[in-house]
């Protein structure tokens, strides 16, 4: 749902993440947070301070939060969770409308026209000269992309429209297809960003956050076999990748894979010590 909506509106339809906090105290945020991520529940509304969520959600909210009271282990609850939504799962991953968050990362340069970043942001330089001008203007198009791909909403059309111009000139230049499919998922255009994904992937197969991204898609959409795939790609072409490891646990917790995920868990403890699920990740490493 739009955020143009009043949050005093969406409280009358909806519970937000405080009234839930306020109503149940052993849940946090973190637990709120972890529901998502398992699909168990999902938004129904949000604005740029507070998520809202239904009765039906409320419900196994409150399901987890009488569990946690009889000091159930965490994983266990969730485990317990999502064995009894799991059918239903199937059907709200089609119907909900919007996929969750987009868990985009850009890419980490392999050739001499592209140079290396952190991970998760948007490169910013390329070499200024080429001996192929073509290509130097190609890479300019792609460093002002870029610098307008900075996490601003009312920059990306801005900065999908300088990817297209670079893909214009270099179609191949596989760090422009991985940012322009970057902000279609940022968008759940999905369609669109699953097909760029598999061109990177196809002009570069150790393109890990292409694969990554794609197991996103499945994730989303709840084809996890397919995203199991995408994953271990993604750690076999980039171990010291935290987030990967992260999803690949998840999506095997998910397939009742549990032993596997264990050293998955663990990993990311390794590679992320301050990560955003590192709570989570020490529970279900135990």
């Amino acid at each position: 749902m739009a955020s143009s909506i009043s949050e005093e509106a969406l409280r009358r339809q909806f519970y937000g993440a405080r009234d839930i906090r306020g109503l149940y105290p052993r849940i946090t945020e973190n637990h709120l947070r972890y529901l998502e991520k398992w699909g168990v529940i999902r938004p129904a509304a949000h604005t740029s301070t507070e998520r809202f969520y239904s009765f039906t959600d409320l419900t196994t909210i409150k399901q987890l939060a009488s569990e946690l009271e009889r000091d159930v282990p965490l994983k266990t609850a969730l485990r317990a969770l999502l064995a009894e939504h799991q059918g239903q799962l199937r059907l709200d991953f089609h119907a909900s409308g919007s996929s969750a968050a987009a868990k985009v990362v850009t890419l980490t340069v392999r050739s001499p026209k592209r140079v290396p970043d952190r991970a998760g942001v948007p490169l910013a330089t390329l070499p200024s000269t080429y001996d192929d001008p073509q290509a130097t203007l190609a890479a300019k198009y792609f460093v002002e992309g870029s610098r307008f791909d900075d996490g601003d909403e009312k920059k990306r059309h801005h900065a999908a429209n300088s990817y297209r111009k670079a893909l214009v000139i270099d179609p191949n230049l596989v760090p422009a297809i991985v940012n322009l499919a970057n902000i279609h998922y940022a968008h759940d255009e999905l369609i669109e960003a699953q097909a760029l994904y598999e061109r990177a992937i196809s002009l570069d197969p150790d393109c890990f956050e292409a694969h990554f991204n794609v197991g996103n898609i499945h994730h989303d959409l709840g084809r996890f076999d397919d995203a199991l795939m995408c994953y271990r790609d993604a750690v076999a072409l980039n171990p010291g990748y935290a987030d990967a490891h992260f999803y690949l646990a998840v999506t095997l917790e998910k397939t009742g894979h549990s032993p596997e995920a264990k050293p998955h868990w663990k990993m990311y403890q390794e590679l992320a010590p301050d990560g955003e699920w590192i709570e989570l990740a020490r529970e279900f490493s135990e």
